[in-house]
C-alpha cells in the first residue's frame, strides 16, 4: 500500500479505536507484533517471528500510540523495558478473552511492501478469527 507523504494511513485510528473498545468493554488488549529491526521489544520473548504484547493500563505504562509509533513501558520478569513499535510492524490488536479484535497485513518497515510470500490479490477482507473454545485460551489466528 502506497501513500503519499502527506496522507496517513488509517491503521493507526483503527488501533486506537479497537484499544478504546477493549478497554470499555473491560477486556485486555493484546497487540500482535512483526519482529522487525525497528521495534524495540524484548527479542528474547519472540516467537516465530512476532510477539504479543498484553497493552492494557495495569500492565502498560504511559502508552502513547501515535500515527507512526506505539510507545509504552512494560515490566517482563519483574524488569522495566521501554517498548516502541512501529505502526507498520503491527499484525493485530485483539482482546485476550475472546479474541475479537483487527488484524493487518504487516508491511515491511523499510521497504513498505506486505510482508508473507504473497500480498493480498483481491480486495476481500480476511476472515476474522474464530472465537476460542469455552474455557480455552484464545488463540489469534493469522490470515495472509
Amino acid at each position: 500500500m502506497q501513500q503519499s507523504d502527506t496522507q496517513v494511513s488509517t491503521k493507526p485510528y483503527l488501533l486506537r479505536a479497537v484499544y478504546e473498545w477493549c478497554v470499555d468493554q473491560g477486556y485486555t488488549p493484546h497487540l500482535l507484533v512483526r519482529a522487525v529491526p525497528a521495534a524495540q521489544i524484548p527479542r528474547e520473548y519472540v516467537r516465530d517471528g512476532q510477539i504479543v504484547l498484553n497493552i492494557s493500563p495495569s500492565a502498560s505504562h504511559g502508552l502513547v500510540m501515535d500515527n507512526h509509533w506505539i510507545r509504552f513501558a512494560a515490566r517482563f520478569n519483574g524488569v522495566s523495558r521501554q517498548i516502541e513499535v512501529p505502526v507498520e510492524a503491527v499484525g493485530g490488536l485483539f482482546a485476550r478473552e475472546n479474541g475479537e479484535g483487527l488484524s493487518f497485513p504487516v508491511e515491511d518497515v523499510a521497504s513498505g511492501e506486505q510482508s508473507g510470500s504473497q500480498a493480498q490479490e483481491d480486495d476481500t477482507p480476511p476472515e476474522p478469527p474464530s472465537a476460542p473454545p469455552p474455557g480455552g485460551k484464545p488463540k489469534l489466528q493469522i490470515v495472509k
